[in-house]
């Protein structure tokens, strides 16, 4: 086997068994064989908590990438069943919520071989919050699956932080700075890596919220805000 490092596409589609033969060069699928799209945005839903929160969101996100990149972008939001094999062949998958979040052995086992095996999912507590019900019952799942040291601090000069914009760390949302009203400013995400590829995003600065607004209405912005999520999927799709 070559050392060439496959990008987080190229493991999904060797878990799915569409690209035998990919690490020696031997597989090329015909063009019709292919993925209508780049990037599809999946939601993933699970049984114990709020999962379908900041609805307008994705459609936000999806436009930046238009804006900015030459993704060919699926224009619907896709929601998944965390335990449906379905979501082992998406290219991001988002989960969030305010509530508890337990998975089930089937939740739990399909997450851990989506992340084990190349799949990134970006995570947002949506109460922005480091001890609240979401928060607590999450991060118990992550150690329960990969361990109580996984989850870790992201450095500002992750990688993360330069895939297409730059910026010198997590940028702040507006409900950090003036909407809570709690003075509480997360200067940090965290992340779990695996084999050297981050394949969960954590976020407590709930960017969900921060984004969750009429697509038209981006235009009265000073600067973009949903720049940085252009940056999140960008890592995803090539780290």
């Amino acid at each position: 086997m070559s050392n060439v490092r496959l990008t987080r596409a190229d493991c999904l589609r060797l878990l799915t068994g569409s690209a035998a033969g990919l690490l020696t060069g031997a597989f090329s699928p015909p063009a019709a064989a292919r993925p209508a799209f780049d990037f599809w945005f999946t939601r993933l839903r699970y049984d114990s908590g709020d999962w379908d929160v900041d609805q307008r969101m994705p459609a936000n996100i999806l436009t930046s990438l238009v804006d900015y990149t030459n993704l060919r972008v699926d224009p619907e939001e896709r929601v998944v069943r965390l335990d449906d094999p379905a979501m082992l062949t998406a290219p991001f998958c988002y989960l969030a919520g305010h509530k508890l979040v337990e998975f089930s052995s089937a939740e739990a086992a399909n997450f851990e071989r989506y992340v084990r095996n190349g799949g990134f999912v970006f995570v947002d507590d949506c109460n922005h919050d480091i001890d609240g019900l979401f928060a607590r019952s999450f991060e118990r799942q992550m150690t329960a699956i990969f361990g109580a040291t996984a989850l870790k601090k992201l450095p500002n000069t992750h990688p993360i932080y330069r895939s297409f914009f730059a910026f010198d760390g997590p940028p702040a949302t507006s409900f950090e700075l003036n909407g809570w009203g709690d003075d509480l400013v997360h200067d940090y995400l965290k992340g779990i890596e695996i084999n050297g590829r981050l394949g969960v995003l954590y976020s407590n600065k709930d960017y969900g919220c921060e984004w969750d607004y009429d697509w038209r209405n981006k235009r009265f912005l000073a600067q973009d805000n949903t720049r940085f999520a252009v940056n999140i999927v960008i890592y995803a799709l090539t780290a």
